[in-house]
């Protein structure tokens, strides 16, 4: 088996660069002067071979260049996905800026595979996706598909209730130059400036971006300093092309992470926690910083025949600390003897550092004929994070220079490959096959709160998918089932070494019907996603004293999403999207801790909804275009109640809330050269206080159940206005 498999990798991952290079052809124009050879003109393999094709038997959203634009003023990457089906999004600092947050489906950014040209962008250990490192990438991107549930075979973390990829890979044969300036509320300011070579000698072209986005945050201290640059050069052959993408962010964000307290979110509701440890006044540096870069370096071929191949190498480098001032310290923490020493401080300030490095190869080949699309992928990687913690301003008679108070590596290793056919059976008949291994091994020595813990765990995932679909004149329908596993996160595995936590498994059926007319559309997708074995909060304490996440037998989440579209006529158009889902879990056990004894307390509970996971989200827009040079959209957004917990106690809940935004745009100048665009945003015009986000904790004390809720409430009114001038 081992030496079957290394010959297969040879073969997708080296083999085709010696492969006879075909006959050269010219690269011809068409008549509105654009190339047409697949190797511009076409999206890059390393996109179509995790994206699905308008045939698969899945639900999705394509998002082009123009819709992205008609909200990128300046919030984070998630905040441009709020409008797609069975989507909620949350920012910690309420202005969507800074540190926020994705849902789909109910399920969190830890389940959702993101990638970045087909290059996986979760974090190996935690899995969530970190937007602020990259901020305005928005700008960057041309095009984003999200793949609902399961989704097809791609690289990275396991998809359990999406799967996103964004690409900025393009063909741009004219030279370009992109000014835009935002100001909004909040001392919001965002400038950058997008520009691009055009066609070089035939041969290359030269892309790139750089901006600067700050905000001061609805919440308290919650501001963004945050600056990003980006760019890609490419050489195009007459049938290859070799792509070199470099693009870093560095943030600063004041910490706003603890949420705000039931108790003062109807008198004050931008408190804000951090840095209060501080006596006199809050520590003014209780900050977030930290910089990534990506490199990512693609080859594109079209080999003899129908056959086309694609490989990418990369390398993803994070350094950066958070500063907290913590009061009342005991040394024995930070591992520090202070017997027989005076002038001891009972405060210090501590920065906790992750330094890591990403770094690993995808690769592609492919086959497309009349009947056929066949495509064979995957990749490696290997992850390499170093956890360690300082005392920047401690003095010196205390601990020596340089001292670290924990020091903890973790190593990761993945490997994955598929296989996904696409086949026309008759005119209206197709079939879908993917099958994909999946390989991780993650090693981890030692965890903030127990240095000694040792943890080693390997898993191997074989994730098959397959469906059908139909499509005759106006009517497009499919179905599907989907296998996915997924191992633990880093937290996960802090469970001490006899509590380990199992992988998680999915099995995701779909099925949908889609019917088109000139003026209108209708898609209804219907899901069922079938867990065996997902991680969840219970409040249980292990042995290591750490809350950590268990795993649960059996759960589900159950929907069906409604999406219309509607033109009246050039002026007017509406779209629509409706979720309505059931999310449960069928049993698990609660762990409240109880302080008079100094225990835990164990509840049962059956059939309760999963956290954070509403029922029911609508989102509708309105388009007027009065003329060719304005436009107008009203947007509203319903998103009913959901449990901070598993236990669906109604006294641990996020109320419902409806918000309307509207936007509009005016093209002050439309020439062959200059365009410009002034963009106008007003978001929450109703002005509702709603807070889609928090979490909760419960305990006992002197015999009573206290129940502690925090939210993370998002601004009320807010104006944003933007102008962009485009020179061609």
């Amino acid at each position: 088996m081992t030496k079957l498999l290394g010959t297969f990798v040879a073969f997708l991952f080296f083999i085709p660069l010696m492969a006879q290079q075909p006959a050269k052809r010219a690269i011809k124009k068409d008549s509105s002067n654009q190339y047409t050879d697949s190797i511009r003109s076409l999206p890059p393999l390393e996109i179509r071979s995790i994206r699905m094709s308008e045939q698969a038997p899945f639900a999705k959203t394509n998002i082009s260049k123009a819709q992205i634009a008609l909200n990128n003023v300046g919030q984070d990457l998630p905040f441009l996905l709020e409008n797609t089906p069975s989507v909620v999004v949350h920012a910690d600092a309420g202005i969507g800026v800074g540190y926020t947050g994705i849902r789909i489906r109910g399920t969190d950014a830890t389940r959702i595979n993101f990638t970045l040209n087909g290059i996986p962008y979760n974090d190996p250990e935690s899995m969530g996706t970190f937007f602020v490192n990259i901020p305005d990438f928005g700008s960057s991107v041309n095009s984003i598909q999200v793949q609902r549930g399961v989704g097809t075979s791609t690289n990275g973390a396991g998809a359990f209730g999406a799967s996103v990829n964004l690409m900025t890979n393009d063909y741009h044969p004219a030279a370009y130059i992109s000014l835009q300036n935002t100001a909004g509320s909040f001392n919001s300011f965002k400038n950058n400036l997008v520009f691009g070579s055009g066609l070089i000698q035939n041969k290359f072209t030269i892309d790139g971006r750089i901006s600067s986005i700050i905000n001061d945050g609805f919440i308290d201290r919650a501001s963004s300093n945050l600056k990003s640059f980006y760019v890609s050069s490419t050489y195009w052959g007459n049938q290859s092309s070799l792509r070199l993408n470099l693009f870093s962010g560095k943030e600063k964000t004041y910490q706003a992470w603890y949420g705000v307290p039931q108790e003062l979110i109807n008198t004050n509701r931008t408190f804000n926690p951090a840095g209060t440890e501080k006596a006199d006044a809050p520590y003014n540096n209780q900050t977030d910083n930290y910089q990534q870069t990506h490199y990512q370096l693609f080859y594109n071929k079209n080999l003899m025949g129908n056959w086309k191949w694609n490989t990418a190498l990369y390398l993803t480098t994070g350094k950066g600390y958070y500063e907290e001032y913590k009061a009342g310290v005991d040394f024995s923490d930070y591992n520090i003897d202070i017997k027989g020493k005076i002038n001891v401080p009972a405060d210090l300030v501590r920065r906790r550092w992750l330094d890591n490095q990403f770094y690993g190869q995808i690769a592609a080949l492919s086959y497309v004929d009349s009947l056929n699309d066949l495509t064979l992928g995957g990749g490696w990687s290997v992850y390499n994070g170093l956890h360690f913690g300082t005392l920047p301003y401690l003095n010196k008679t205390l601990v020596p220079a340089n001292y670290r108070y924990y020091d903890n590596d973790a190593f990761k290793k993945e490997m994955n490959t598929y296989v996904k056919w696409e086949r026309k059976l008759t005119k209206q008949f197709r079939s879908f096959v993917d099958l994909q291994y999946r390989y991780v091994r993650h090693q981890m020595n030692g965890f903030t709160k127990n240095t000694d813990l040792a943890i080693e765990r390997k898993f191997n995932f074989f994730n098959p998918k397959m469906g059908l679909t139909y499509q005759a004149k106006n009517i497009f329908y499919y179905t599907s089932v989907a296998v996915a596993n997924k191992e633990p996160n880093r937290d996960d595995f802090e469970a001490s070494a006899t509590e380990q936590p199992n992988r998680e498994q999915l099995i995701d059926w779909e099925t949908g019907l889609e019917f088109k007319q000139p003026k209108y559309a209708i898609n209804a997708n219907l899901y069922y996603m079938d867990y065996k074995d997902q991680l969840v909060l219970t409040g249980r304490i292990n042995d290591v004293g750490a809350y950590t996440r268990t795993n649960v037998p059996k759960s589900y989440r159950a929907g069906i999403e409604l999406q219309v579209k509607y033109a009246l006529n050039k002026k007017y158009s509406s779209t629509y999207s409706i979720t309505l889902s059931q999310n449960k879990i069928e049993a698990f056990i609660e762990y409240i801790d109880d302080y008079d004894e100094f225990t835990q307390v164990a509840i049962q509970h059956k059939n309760t909804n999963i956290a954070l996971s509403p029922n029911l989200t609508t989102t509708r827009t309105f388009n007027w275009k009065p003329n060719e040079k304005l436009s107008f959209f009203w947007t509203t957004k319903y998103t009913s109640k959901q449990f901070l917990d598993n236990t669906q106690n109604k006294d641990r809940i996020l109320d419902a809330y409806f918000i309307n935004d509207i936007n509009a745009h005016w093209t002050i100048l439309d020439k062959a050269k200059c365009t410009m665009l002034l963009q106008f945003f007003a978001n929450n015009v109703l002005d509702v206080k709603y807070a889609p986000n928090g979490y909760t904790y419960s305990y006992i004390y002197d015999k009573s159940l206290t129940t502690s809720n925090n939210y993370y409430p998002m601004a009320g009114r807010n104006y944003w206005i933007s102008l962009k001038i485009d020179l061609k």
